[in-house]
């Protein structure tokens, strides 16, 4: 018996921050029992969304830490420039065109990407392209006026 094909959600940023936006998509991770990777191209991102991730909202503590503080395994959310899985997360997002990697070991795969950026959008179009070729199972979420998310067709 074959393994379903690995589900891949592309999330276009058009109006909101990453800083704005990534939050909530990780509470909501966490509300189902989910654990979560968060990997980026760039340490330096990471580590501005660290700070963001702490000070985001008064009212919410979303537990997370780097992939260079002790107990990566521990961590609910962690931010990583590296591959793989230490934290068994069932969730990965991955910004700034960072690779997947092996997406089948996630429940869930996001790519996060700034629509106001043309290299972030065509590489967007272009994993795009490979991950459908390749037999992904793809959503495409649009971001409304409202700041809603919205699931495209």
């Amino acid at each position: 018996m074959s393994a379903s094909p690995p589900e891949i959600w592309f999330y276009h940023l058009e109006r909101s921050s990453l800083e704005a936006t990534l939050p909530p998509l990780l509470e909501r991770c966490l509300s189902r029992g989910w654990r979560a990777i968060v990997r980026g191209g760039l340490r330096e991102r990471l580590e501005a969304l660290d700070v963001a991730l702490w000070t985001y909202r008064d009212d919410s503590f979303l537990p997370h830490g780097l992939d260079d503080a002790p107990g990566p395994e521990r961590q609910p959310v962690l931010l990583t420039t590296q591959g793989g899985n230490p934290n068994a997360a069932q969730a990965l997002f991955a910004l700034d065109g960072a690779d997947v990697g092996d997406a089948a070991g996630f429940t869930r795969t996001c790519l996060v990407f700034d629509g106001r950026d043309d290299a972030a959008l065509s590489g967007a179009r272009a994993r795009w392209k490979a991950l459908k070729q390749a037999g992904a199972k793809l959503a495409y979420w649009r971001e409304t006026p409202d700041g809603r998310w919205e699931k495209q067709q």
